[in-house]
């Protein structure tokens, strides 16, 4: 009917031509008019009504193939094109045989009649933003040997009537949200070459049967959350030579505990098993493993152990992956040896491997990483043709004489060893090196000139040793060096920098911790790219110069524990958020620009520096350990104002709820309108002042302070839920505004509310979904009932029940904290494609007439918060966590983020505990709220940003910031403190009193760990746990992990290292 009515259309159009256009045009202009940008003009300046070829194909317009009188092919790949697609229309096509147009911004979804492409053989519509489920009818398309759909926002289960699809080669659903099993009909399609259902949120079991396929050459299924025994019989008689099951949660049977892989099929080259479960040894008695056919094989991060095996007659095998795992024992000799072998790749860090290594001769070897292990002795001798060389965290020892030899190197890490002796002052050898590190060991002696002659470094890391002698001018400006680290050495003298340091392309120098003197040089002010300056612990005198203010691109200036003298300079970069100058001797007053830091920035230490408006002789605010000792009696007033001011309330909400409820009384609302609701008293009390049953520690919540600030009675009835009463989607307007952990955000109602007046146009604006899983009028999404599941400082979340059962989280953001539409609209299509297992994913949003209309749909997730669980408070979700439940949120939180970071590239910037919530049985962690910031204007992310610090969780930089704006290392120290909260059981924003008075937990945490008491940290409900050595351990390496990630900016690790560590405990 549709094709009708536009055929009808075009009557008049073309009438001066005398005869119409073919289906096969009028389909394809159809298809033009979703079309909104087309940055080259590919199709819109190609695709007009004056080219029209009326032989019935347009083989003048681009993209567009003919055969015949037929538009046979449409293929629009890589041309940035951003549409709202119909494909519906091309069933039109009847002899379409291709339809591609991969790498867009195309949305849509395919359509009903997908069945009906009868003839289309290719269909290529990955990376894009196509969403939906998939349509049963898509079994039908039998002559269909391509289909790829990678990359898109598709979702739902994968239905068994594509098991229909007799043709079909090679099949691409990867990178979208498809959930459920894995379905056993796909094992029927006998003609599939290649299935990738990699990066998705299946479940279950791997299904018998993919053995069996003759003509299967690639399985990738990795980056689910499959579970089960891993298949042996699969592994052993499969026909495919590409086989990646990484990143699963797949176990080995108890068969392959004491066998694991004995045998695999010979035609499998390609084998990724990383990131399970997987347990047991590669050795068993005279039994070895045959890998002769293996071109690739990654066993990493799993519990593998026992020695390794010879790896004889590997002739085929190129890379080699076991790391992070148990194994112990010596590295076989042909490895590194074998000038038979092709291998390319060999990485056996952080394992349990011990023995020398003598020598290194392998001509194919080109990158190596035996990094944490036990290696013991001198450096091996290395004549073979390696260019990635990690040796770090063993035990070596002796002198650098052998690395004057190793020519070929472009990447060399030795540190944290006992290395010895000088660097060797040789004719520079490394001509390809960009990489050096050889800190954490007793180098000693004077730095070497050939350290400036070798051409190519970027990273020099020579920290923590024993070095002295003077800091070569030279060496700063060298054109190509980026990082240079010579922190906790003994180099001494002043700073000289050449003449050519105008040409350095330096964006970190840390010299802390030296003996160096003199003054601070005016020619730091000619590196223009220096990002990080650590210059602390020297004998730096002075006064700073004003070239400071010449370093445009400095975030961090650490100019501590010298003898500065004089005046801080003015004008300091604007892109400074991290700055410390105290225990120096600077007077005068704080410039302006300087007083977004706070008072540790400069104090202890300048005793004759104040802050502005503070009279003379008072350098700055009462100093903490003054506080300390007034502190509990502050915390006993606050408790007597708060139960008088708590009583007041009490008294206000009691005469008002009697006035509601006489209101609501009234016949003329009997007489017009049928309205349901539940009620509740308003309840406020005053700040709840509790004492922790671990070591008597006083505990104030920060959670019930921001309660007591934002659940007073103004705020209670704010213009949101007035707008909702009117509207009936809306919470009881007697709600319990009280702190609980269950949801995303800071407040919870326990009471549901349905206020249905029948009102045509209670919600009248704009609703738009990122899929098409929800079919939604806003109409129906006001008649919704909706829980109050939080609020926070950008708006109110519900629980919304649809008429079909379905339920929906609905974030109701706060009047005037979101961007204008177009950046808003803009903003949120770019995250209509996150879709991963540890994230949850975005459904929708609704934009109103009205400023305070703006409503952000995702996924509910029914289980709750991580705080609900974590924290020792009335109310908590079941018996504390233990410790593997612990850790696998850790690791859930971690991959999360890691995705975020690398796959969408975009941090979190709203990450606490109450933002991470468990959607099974099995504490699955899914991190939510994220990347607000994107939406809201820069009043909101500011309003988001103190918020976080109230709670614990704002990084330092952010704090020191005037316009803070979220990052990836931010999101590292959010996560950080996450740890933390997960090994103490404690919240983030918590005030313990103690010896030390009252701290932070981060800070508690610090002084515990600085004092050799880390284990006192640990949630006392997890004691029983640790006396397993393995537990213990593992909180450990954990509570390291947490402080890194809480450390300066500069020093942070990425979250992807941070992941990896986590996953290898």
């Amino acid at each position: 009917m549709k094709f009708f009515s536009l055929l009808v259309l075009s009557l008049s159009f073309f009438s001066v031509t005398g005869q119409l256009p073919s289906r096969d045009v009028l389909a394809l202009l159809e298809f033009k008019k979703g079309i909104r940008l087309d940055p080259t003009g590919y199709v819109l300046s190609s695709w007009n009504e004056e080219s029209i070829d009326f032989d019935g194909c347009p083989s003048s317009w681009n993209g567009v193939l003919c055969n015949g009188g037929n538009v046979a092919g449409v293929v629009l790949d890589n041309l940035g094109l951003s549409a709202d697609a119909d494909l519906s229309v091309f069933s039109n096509l009847t002899k379409l045989v291709k339809l591609s147009m991969s790498n867009n911004s195309i949305s849509g979804k395919l359509p009903d009649n997908i069945g009906d492409f009868k003839s289309l053989q290719f269909l290529d519509i990955s990376n894009n933003l196509f969403s939906s489920s998939l349509p049963p009818g898509i079994g039908n398309l039998g002559s269909l040997q391509n289909l790829s759909l990678a990359g898109n926002n598709f979702s739902g289960l994968i239905p068994d009537t594509i098991s229909k699809m007799a043709s079909i080669q090679s099949l691409d659903l990867s990178r979208n949200s498809f959930s459920g099993a894995l379905r056993a009909s796909l094992t029927k399609l006998k003609s599939l070459v290649s299935l990738d259902l990699s990066n998705n949120g299946l479940t279950g079991k791997i299904p018998e049967g993919f053995e069996l396929m003759p003509s299967l050459e690639k399985l990738d299924l990795h980056g689910n959350m499959l579970d089960g025994h891993l298949d042996a019989e699969f592994i052993l008689l499969s026909s495919a030579s590409y086989v990646d099951f990484s990143d699963n949660r797949l176990v080995s049977s108890d068969f392959q505990r004491q066998k694991f892989l004995p045998r695999i099929s010979e035609s499998i080259k390609h084998l990724n098993l990383s990131h399970n479960l997987l347990t047991g040894t590669l050795v068993s008695g005279a039994e070895q493993p045959i890998f002769e056919n293996l071109k690739v094989l990654d066993l990493s991060y799993n519990n593998l152990d026992g020695e390794l095996p010879g790896f004889d007659f590997v002739y085929d095998l190129q890379v080699l992956k076991l790391s992070n795992n148990r194994f112990s024992g010596f590295i076989p000799n042909g490895l590194l040896k074998g000038d038979s072998l092709v291998l390319s790749e060999l990485d056996f860090s952080a394992n349990n491997l011990s023995g020398p290594l003598s020598i290194i001769t392998s001509t194919t070897l080109h990158v190596l990483n035996l990094s944490s292990n036990g290696f013991t002795g001198e450096l091996p001798l290395l004549t073979g043709s390696c260019t990635v060389l990690d040796l770090s965290n063993n035990n070596f020892e002796g002198n650098l004489t052998r690395m004057v030899k190793w020519g070929n190197i472009e990447y060399l890490d030795l540190s944290v060893n006992h290395l010895t002796g000088s660097i060797p002052e040789e004719t520079p050898q490394f001509l390809r090196l960009n990489y050096l590190n050889l800190s954490h060991n007793s180098l000693s002696n004077f730095l070497p000139r050939v350290l400036t002659q070798y051409p190519k470094l970027r990273v020099l890391d020579i920290s923590s040793n024993l070095l002295d002698g003077l800091l070569l001018a030279d060496l700063l400006a060298m054109p190509t060096l980026q990082e240079l680290h010579l922190e906790n050495n003994m180099v001494s003298g002043s700073i000289n920098l050449s003449s050519s340091t105008g040409h350095s392309n330096l964006r970190i120098l840390d010299l802390s911790h030296n003996r160096f003197n003199g003054y601070f040089p005016d020619q730091f002010g000619s590196l223009h790219g220096m990002e990080v300056l650590n210059i602390a612990g020297n004998n730096f005198s002075g006064s700073l110069p004003t070239a400071i203010s010449d370093m445009i691109s400095l975030e961090s200036l650490d100019i501590s524990e010298n003898h500065f003298t004089g005046p801080l300079p003015n004008n300091m970069p604007e892109g400074l958020n991290n700055f410390n100058a105290s225990q120096n001797d600077l007077s005068g007053v704080v410039p302006e620009d300087l007083t977004k830091f706070p008072t540790t920035s400069f104090f202890p230490g300048n005793a004759k520096l104040r802050f502005p408006n503070v009279p003379p002789g008072k350098t700055a605010p009462p100093p903490e350990s003054s506080k300390k000792k007034h502190m509990n009696t502050i915390v006993k007033v606050i408790i007597i104002v708060s139960c008088v001011v708590a009583l007041f309330i009490l008294i206000l909400l009691a005469i008002f709820i009697h006035y509601i409820r006489i209101s609501r009384s009234s016949p003329e609302y009997d007489t017009s309108k049928d309205i349901h609701i539940r009620t509740q008293p308003i309840i406020s009390g005053p700040v709840p002042v509790r004492t922790s049953e671990r070591g008597g520690a006083l505990v104030v919540s920060a959670e019930e302070l921001v309660t007591s600030r934002k659940g007073s009675l103004v705020e209670a009835i704010s213009p949101d839920e007035k707008m909702a009463a009117v509207t009936g989607f809306s919470p009881s307007k007697a709600s319990h505004f009280s702190w609980s952990p269950e949801s995303g955000d800071s407040f919870t109602a326990e009471n549901l509310a349905r206020l249905d007046t029948r009102s045509p146009d209670r919600l009248i604006g704009e609703l738009h979904f990122l899929d098409d899983i929800i079919a939604l009028t806003p109409e129906e999404l006001s008649r919704a009932p909706a829980e109050v599941l939080g609020r926070s400082s950008h708006g109110t979340s519900y629980k919304a029940t649809l008429d079909n059962g379905l339920l929906l989280r609905v974030k109701w953001l706060r009047e005037g904290v979101a961007k204008q539409r177009k950046e808003f609209v803009k903003e949120i299509k770019k995250f209509a494609n996150i879709r991963h297992p540890n994230v949850v994913g975005l459904r929708g949003y609704y934009w109103g007439p009205t400023q305070h209309e703006k409503l952000i749909l995702s996924d509910y997730i029914s289980l709750g918060s991580l705080a609900s669980f974590l924290y020792d408070r009335p109310g908590r979700n079941g018996p504390p966590l233990t410790w593997a439940q612990r850790l696998k949120i850790a690791v859930d939180v971690a991959r999360g983020l890691n995705y975020l970071h690398f796959d969408r590239a975009v941090p979190h910037g709203n990450l606490k505990a109450t933002n991470v919530l468990l959607d099974t049985a099995d504490m699955n962690a899914r991190v939510a709220d994220y990347c607000l910031h994107r939406l809201m204007t820069q009043a909101g992310t500011t309003e988001q940003i103190l918020d976080a610090g109230v709670l614990g969780y704002r990084s330092p930089e952010l704090a020191a910031s005037k316009k803070p704006m979220p990052s990836f290392k931010s999101d590292v120290y959010a996560f950080g403190v996450i740890l933390l909260e997960l090994l103490t059981g404690r919240c983030a924003g918590d005030v313990i009193f103690g010896d030390e008075g009252g701290v932070n937990l981060t800070d508690w945490i610090r002084l515990r760990v600085a004092g050799g008491r880390g284990s006192e940290c640990f949630d006392a409900t997890l004691m029983a746990e640790v006396s397993n050595n393995v537990v213990e351990k593992g909180m450990k390496e954990v509570l390291g992990i947490g402080i890194s990630c809480i450390r300066s900016v500069s020093e942070r690790p990425g979250i992807k290292t941070i992941y990896e560590d986590l996953s290898s405990i």
